[in-house]
């Protein structure tokens, strides 16, 4: 047989078998079309229903997401099975099966970050508005997506961090509670009455501002003898934002100097001691008269 008429053939056979299935594609596009509808009223009533639920906004768009992510895969595979009469539910979830394998190894990283932020919306500890750290990078907490979490740095800039590692690594939430302690060292001269510097240091720390009184008192410990001052380890409570921390700070340490420079009590310098094992000889020099 002449190859051009066998080519003719079977190209008049496909075009019979693809007039054929016309009416089997309407159909399966009319289910797809269905589907898009079904979808986008699905994400309504989903939003609606969860208004008045006390979730946070991100895990709110998550559940939307998978609801629509159902309803595109069972409009998917009805219509399929609709445009190819040949395949069956197994065929298909067995191809699912050998597919998902094969994406799943292409996308490790992409799965990774998907369910990690599954897990951390789903998590209370982590809000957004929180303070956090996590290797080396610390700020507030903007957004919380499927695949990736943007912190806002302290000083404005916007980190997009991937959500396994948010997931994977020890995760530090500055903000969980309201309260927060700080800690500074103060030395005072070896000279000085350790009570009564104690008393002085706790009575000013509990006046100034940016400090919290109302759950845990001031702590001022003797801590140790240093190398020209005994230190002092000084506590006290403030908000839980980087902003309270640093201004509670600043009050603190201004309240302790005057107070310390009104009761007369001696915040050191280091001092040096200097020892020779022999005396250094010295040199004079005898000025000769003129003459």
């Amino acid at each position: 047989m002449d190859p051009v008429n066998l080519l003719l053939a079977q190209l008049l056979d496909i075009a019979r078998s693809f007039i054929a299935q016309l009416p089997q594609l309407g159909i399966a596009l009319f289910i797809l079309l269905l589907t898009w509808a079904v979808a986008r009223l699905s994400r309504g009533a989903i939003r609606r229903s969860l208004s008045s639920a006390r979730l946070r906004p991100s895990l709110k768009n998550l559940f939307t997401l998978l609801g629509s992510i159902a309803i595109w895969t069972l409009g998917i595979m009805l219509a399929a099975l609709v445009a190819f009469p040949n395949l069956t539910p197994t065929k298909i979830l067995a191809a699912l099966g050998i597919g998902s394998v094969a994406i799943g190894f292409a996308f490790k990283d992409i799965f990774e970050n998907f369910l990690a932020g599954i897990i951390i919306l789903l998590r209370r500890e982590m809000r957004i508005g929180d303070f956090i750290e996590c290797q080396g990078i610390e700020g507030k907490v903007e957004d919380i997506f499927v695949r990736e979490t943007h912190i806002r740095m302290t000083d404005e800039q916007l980190v997009i961090v991937p959500n396994s590692m948010l997931f994977k690594n020890p995760l530090r939430i500055i903000t969980d509670r309201e309260q927060r302690r700080v800690t500074i060292l103060c030395g005072i001269a070896y000279g000085e009455d350790v009570s009564a510097a104690r008393e002085v240091i706790a009575r000013a720390v509990a006046d100034s501002d940016h400090v919290l009184t109302d759950r845990q008192p001031v702590q001022v410990f003797a801590r140790e003898f240093a190398d020209s001052s005994i230190n002092f380890e000084v506590s006290w409570w403030t908000g839980s934002t980087p902003l309270d921390v640093r201004q509670s700070r600043d009050a603190v340490i201004r309240a302790i100097k005057q107070a310390l420079d009104r009761a007369g009590i001696e915040i050191p310098f280091p001092y040096r001691t200097i020892t020779f094992d022999e005396r250094a000889p010295l040199a004079f020099a005898v000025e000769k008269p003129k003459s």
